[in-house]
């Protein structure tokens, strides 16, 4: 224990003296990691994102697209244009045995705007059974209704972080007016927060909700992007998708539209990321095999520089076993040190980014950075520690 202790602090004195060559060696593997770790957490908060964004669609749901989109549970490639849905599409899935309700969905990017403030927002028009299909909860306020969807009357449902924005407080945006595209609509209730943050804002509690017969004035083509179906059972989910499939074939070809239930949605989307994710990352791990070579350049830098030194510890009893755990435990250090600022720097930038998108750091990447810096450390040090190792007392003694 004694031996690696003394070892320890020889290697610490040694970087001690030439501070800067020591922070520029591990900048390569501290720039590596923090990459690599830093792509990990944003591909776990993406996942954890897609995960709450349809858990909060609830399990019994199918939902029917435009193109083929999805097939054997990955993407198709099919690019999803061709057919928009309408009202005609919405009666014929209505007929199919064990739907609960259809709701076709209308989506508009807008600025939204009140009290002099404004705020770039994702609007979703659809019946009143939105509110039961996606898991909301009217905080304050209330829902609208089915007579709100029948007469297209012009009121909204906001999320509490509109509401924050354009109201200062979620209390305080009941029963006020919003302009909507220059639309001027009213808010009758806001939802409950479900947290996690959004892409670009487009998080449940960054929406506005209203019935599509509302938004006709926006769609005037009274045209739909999607149209989901809430079944009654989930032992009926895939009796649910043929009947739905065999009836819009009556009107679309089979590449015209694709219906699919919200886990297989799901599990193509953490696919193609996840494939996304793992070559970002193996680029990003580029920047550590430099790293290492660096390392690999400097420990021989530094064995030339101590060639004297070398030979005097040969000469007073060091074996070569001694010097080569020397100069890899310094190679390891370096390597390690880079790695832990690298892990720093990661955890900082996540926790900066956490207010507007769930990043996060799992052990699993705490281990695998401290693991591949100290892999670096001892295969990129292992050459110079070798030549350190075999050098001739004598000749070392007399080097100039």
């Amino acid at each position: 224990m004694n031996y690696f202790i003394f070892i320890l602090k020889s290697a610490v004195f040694d970087f001690s003296r030439n501070k800067g060559r020591t922070f520029l060696t591990s900048l390569g593997i501290l720039i590596g990691v923090f990459a690599v770790v830093l792509l990990v957490a944003l591909g776990l908060g993406l996942k954890k994102y897609i995960d709450q964004q349809f858990q909060s669609l609830g399990s019994n749901l199918i939902m029917v697209m435009p193109g083929n989109v999805v097939s054997n549970g990955s993407f198709s490639g099919s690019a999803p244009i061709g057919i928009s849905f309408d009202n005609k599409d919405v009666a014929t899935l209505k007929r199919v045995p064990n739907v609960d309700a259809v709701l076709p969905f209308y989506v508009k990017f807008l600025t939204a705007s009140a009290n002099g403030n404004s705020k770039s927002l994702e609007m979703l028009g659809s019946t009143a059974d939105v509110v039961t299909a996606m898991n909301l909860e009217i905080e304050y306020g209330e829902p609208f209704t089915k007579a709100d969807f029948e007469r297209g009357a012009k009121r909204v449902i906001i999320g509490p972080n509109v509401a924050d924005k354009l109201y200062g407080s979620s209390p305080n945006a009941v029963g006020q007016p919003i302009k909507l595209s220059d639309q001027a609509y009213t808010v009758v209730g806001v939802t409950k927060s479900k947290g996690g943050g959004g892409i670009g804002g487009s998080s449940i509690d960054d929406r506005v909700f209203t019935s599509y017969t509302a938004m006709y004035s926006l769609n005037p083509g009274k045209k739909f992007y999607a149209i989901y179906l809430t079944v009654n059972s989930q032992d009926n989910l895939t009796q649910v998708k043929t009947d739905s499939r065999t009836a819009l074939l009556k009107r679309y070809k089979p590449d015209d539209f694709s219906v699919v239930e919200a886990s297989e949605f799901l599990s193509a989307i953490n696919s193609i990321f996840g494939i996304i994710n793992s070559i970002l990352v193996a680029i990003a791990a580029i920047s550590l095999l430099v790293g290492g070579i660096g390392i690999m350049n400097i420990m021989y830098v530094t064995v030339t520089e101590r060639i004297r030194e070398i030979g005097i510890r040969r000469a007073v009893g060091a074996t070569r076993s001694d010097i080569l755990t020397q100069f890899l435990v310094e190679s390891v250090i370096l390597s390690v040190f880079g790695g832990l600022a690298g892990l720093i720097l990661a955890f900082l930038a996540t926790l900066a980014v956490q207010s507007a998108f769930p990043a996060y750091i799992d052990t699993q990447s705490v281990a695998l950075a401290l693991g591949v810096s100290s892999a670096i450390g001892i295969i990129f040090g292992v050459l110079p520690a070798r030549r350190a190792a075999n050098l001739s007392p004598i000749e070392a003694i007399r080097y100039e």
